[in-house]
C-alpha cells in the first residue's frame, strides 16, 4: 500500500485525549481563605494592570488585567452622525459592543453569547452614559468596543473600569471617571471581586446573590447596579458599601495609568 501524501498520519504509538483532560473545578469550602490566598469577608481585590494607548488605529485603548481576567477596549469617535436622525441633534450618542472572544472562557462553548450575554452591552451603557458630556458632541457618536480575552472572573465589572480608561485615553470629556467592583454571596460569606470559579460553583447555587457596582469616585456617585440571585435589602446595602471601597483600592492604579499615558504622548517641556 502507498501512503497518502494528502493526508496527515498520526504518530504509531498514541494516547487517550481523556488523559490530557482538564479537570473540572473543585468546589471550595465557604469557610478560611479563598482559593488563590485572598481573604472572604474582606475587600480584598486582585491586582489589576492597566495601561492606555495600545492600539494606533483606536482614537483611545486600553488593557486591563485582574488576576486571569484580561480585557481590551477600543474607542472610535466622535464621529457624525446621520443627519436625517433628528433625536440627537442636540446630544451625542454613545453605542456599547462587549463580546467575547472564542478562548476566553474555561469551558469550551461557553463564549457563545447568550441572554445574559446580550445585557452586558446594555449594563456598560447604563454605567459609562452618565459620566460623558454628551452635550459637547452634537451630532456625533462615540462607540466603545470590549473584546474579553479571558473570562477569569467579575468581567462586567472590569469591563467598565477598562472602557472609562479607554474614553478617557480617547480624551472624551467626562464628569468623572467610572471603576466598577463585583461582589458574590458564598454560603454565610461574600467575597470580593470573585474569580471565574467563585462566580459559578459557590456555595449558593444559581439563587446566591451576585452584584456588580458602577462607581464615580470624585463625584461620589453610583452609575450603574446589577444585582443577580436571592439577597436581602440589608445584605444589598453592605454589599454596596463594600463595592465602593473596592472601587477606591483600584483608584489610585487608574489615575497612574492615565498620568503615564498622558506623560507619554505630551511633548517635552521646552528649556527656557
Amino acid at each position: 500500500m502507498h501512503a497518502d501524501p494528502k493526508r496527515i498520519h498520526g504518530p504509531n504509538v498514541s494516547q487517550s485525549p481523556s488523559l490530557f483532560a482538564c479537570k473540572s473545578p473543585a468546589v471550595f469550602p465557604s469557610h478560611g481563605p479563598r482559593a488563590d490566598g485572598r481573604q472572604r469577608d474582606q475587600v480584598d481585590v486582585r491586582p489589576v494592570f492597566v495601561r492606555c494607548g495600545l492600539v494606533s488605529q483606536a482614537k483611545g485603548s486600553a488593557y486591563m488585567e485582574a488576576g486571569d481576567t484580561k480585557l481590551m477596549c477600543c474607542v472610535y469617535g466622535p464621529r457624525e452622525t446621520d443627519r436625517k436622525d433628528e433625536t440627537d441633534m442636540k446630544c451625542g450618542r454613545l453605542t456599547t459592543d462587549m463580546r467575547f472572544a472564542p478562548f476566553s472562557c474555561p469551558e469550551r462553548g461557553s463564549w457563545i453569547q447568550g441572554s445574559q450575554d446580550k445585557d452586558l452591552p446594555l449594563m456598560l451603557h447604563e454605567s459609562l452614559q452618565p459620566a460623558l458630556c454628551l452635550h459637547k458632541y452634537p451630532r456625533s457618536q462615540i462607540e466603545v468596543n470590549v473584546m474579553v480575552l479571558e473570562n477569569g472572573g467579575s468581567v462586567l465589572a472590569h469591563a467598565v473600569t477598562c472602557a472609562s480608561l479607554a474614553l478617557a485615553d480617547a480624551g472624551i470629556e467626562m464628569y468623572d471617571l467610572v471603576l466598577g467592583c463585583a461582589l458574590c454571596q458564598d454560603g454565610a460569606s461574600y467575597v470580593v471581586d470573585p474569580t471565574y470559579t467563585e462566580e459559578n460553583d459557590s456555595a449558593g447555587g444559581d439563587n446566591q446573590g451576585k452584584l456588580t457596582l458602577a462607581f464615580l469616585p470624585s463625584l461620589n456617585q453610583i452609575s450603574g447596579l446589577q444585582s443577580d440571585g436571592e439577597m436581602t435589602e440589608e445584605t444589598l446595602a453592605a454589599g454596596m458599601r463594600t463595592c465602593i471601597e473596592g472601587c477606591y483600592k483600584i483608584y489610585p492604579v487608574v489615575q497612574q495609568a492615565l498620568a503615564k499615558a498622558v506623560r507619554r504622548v505630551a511633548p517635552p517641556p521646552s528649556e527656557s
